[in-house]
């Protein structure tokens, strides 16, 4: 558990700033350096990442192949991170309680940390995974200075030469949005002046059915469909809101584990070995992705029951979806090159996502199956634009306590929270500093367990954000996840579903990068 200390640390950041002292002397600094003012509200859902029980930390780890030179990052933030409002500016709270951006002029001494290292330590990986797991222990005070920083290890590890560690408070946007702005400072190491090639989702090309009757008949049907699932899925999230809980097991966390410090640990795998499932199956990255955690929890959880998994267990993730669509990294490279505008901010609405945990020795493609089909229903679904309206009806009627009650509430009803994030698909550098590995997560959240999938290249991160409480063995649960990808890589191959005619040995990091989207 966390120390007074520690938890002392987390919530005295989360004072208001309340004083029109305070903001007068803001507004007349910004002035006296010929700064740009701005006065914008937060909005609601920014306002609900200050809350004690939400005040969330993305972390974005990245491990690069060189020594990271400070002066060189200094100077290219100036020219990009920085023209980002978000940024540049403190979050300030008047006389009546309403928060609002205030530009200021940026103190890099205060957002960049170069602690002095001994480049010869033993037991580096374990040194970057208590260092961030220490970072989560603490929070940026938002009265002194934009919420973010950027700490410099230059240590060597066992997959990198040194790692930089970017902390964003989540109230400065979602984590797909942020990790956009965060490549959109990157550039390919083969074209230094070219941006990073994310890979887009290709549109399936229509059917072309003569006949009217049977495309009417198909059209209807695929409404009515979408509005049984959506008065489904209303349903369970009311029902989850009020009483219905996820099964008790070794996954959930305490109530209070918001408040308790990050154990991070990543494991590297071969993203060919996916796309080999993947395409011998006729899915998605996202569908295997969700099948080999189903399968990696269901062996875990299998391990800590004593060999006498149960039966129906309930197991649950809350995805948190920006339904505002990212304005892509191309956008966020102009803003920051032209100061043009791009689409930014927190619309977030919830999906609650069953997992189905059971063991499949018999036929392990099915926990892929199943993958697919409960992704593919949920995406036949208004549940996210659904929560999204109701919360910010809420905010807007009922405040933001009870509204961040009922978040709360409905989230520790549910066991964990899953992502997965599209990553460059050549090597890109950070400030030229060419990069081995990106692994995001967060802390502050309400569950005790967190898994993000990263791709980058011709690799997968799978990042795991856990409460060591709760789950004191965070590395048994990565290596299930990648023995399971493993398993049903094999039965793709044994059911002859493809030929294997490369190497797909998925790299195994013993590196435990721990520190948070």
């Amino acid at each position: 558990m966390e120390s007074g200390e520690g938890l002392r640390s987390r919530t005295e950041a989360l004072k208001s700033i309340r004083t029109k002292t305070a903001d007068k002397g803001r507004l007349a600094d910004a002035k006296d350096n010929s700064e740009l003012v701005e006065e914008e509200p937060l909005s609601p859902s920014a306002r609900l990442f200050h809350e004690p029980n939400f005040n969330v930390y993305i972390i974005a780890i990245m491990g690069c192949k060189t020594k990271i030179h400070e002066d060189v990052v200094r100077a290219n933030l100036l020219h990009t991170l920085l023209k980002h409002p978000r940024f540049s500016s403190l979050q300030v709270e008047n006389e009546k309680g309403d928060m609002k951006w205030v530009r200021t002029k940026v103190d890099l001494d205060k957002h960049i940390r170069v602690p002095d290292l001994n480049p010869d330590m033993e037991s580096s990986d374990q040194f970057v995974e208590d260092y961030v797991y220490n970072l989560s222990k603490t929070a940026i005070d938002r009265s002194q200075q934009p919420l973010w920083d950027l700490h410099l290890l230059n240590i060597k590890t066992s997959d990198a030469e040194a790692v930089g560690i970017f902390r964003i408070h989540h109230s400065l946007g979602d984590g797909t949005s942020l990790i956009s702005l965060l490549l959109a400072c990157t550039r390919k190491i083969a074209d230094p002046a070219a941006l990073p090639t994310v890979p887009v989702k290709k549109k399936k090309e229509k059917s072309s059915n003569p006949l009217w009757l049977s495309r009417c008949f198909i059209g209807l049907w695929w409404i009515f469909r979408l509005f049984w699932h959506t008065v489904v899925d209303v349903f369970m999230f009311i029902a989850t809101a009020m009483f219905l809980k996820d099964t008790e097991t070794p996954l959930k966390g305490p109530p209070g584990v918001e408040f308790t410090p990050r154990r991070i640990v990543h494991r590297t795998v071969s993203l060919d070995d996916i796309k080999l499932v993947k395409n011998a199956m006729d899915m998605t990255i996202n569908d295997v992705a969700l099948g080999i955690t189903q399968a990696g929890l269901s062996r875990y959880l299998n391990r800590k029951y004593g060999n006498n998994l149960p039966k129906n267990i309930r197991l649950r993730s809350t995805l948190l979806i920006n339904i505002r669509t990212s304005a892509g990294i191309q956008a966020f490279a102009d803003m920051m090159e032209n100061d043009t505008k791009a689409k930014w901010g927190n619309w977030i609405g919830y999906v609650l996502l069953p997992f189905s945990i059971a063991l499949r020795d018999d036929d392990p493609l099915d926990y892929v199956r199943r993958a697919k089909a409960t992704i593919d229903r949920k995406k036949h679904s208004f549940e996210a634009l659904y929560t999204f309206i109701s919360s910010e009806f809420i905010l807007k009627t009922l405040g933001i306590k009870r509204a961040s009650a009922l978040s709360h509430r409905i989230i520790t009803h549910t066991t964990m929270c899953f992502s997965n994030l599209v990553g460059p698909l050549e090597e890109i550098g950070y400030y030229g500093h060419p990069m081995a590995y990106l692994a995001p997560s967060c802390y502050g959240q309400p569950h005790a367990l967190m898994i993000n999938f990263q791709s980058y290249i011709n690799k997968m991160t799978i990042v795991l954000s856990v409460d060591e409480d709760t789950i004191p063995h965070p590395r048994e649960l990565c290596d299930d996840i990648v023995h399971s990808l493993e398993l049903i890589k094999n039965a793709v191959i044994a059911k002859g579903l493809v030929k294997e005619s490369h190497n797909t040995n998925g790299t195994c990091s013993e590196n435990s990068n721990s520190i948070i989207t």
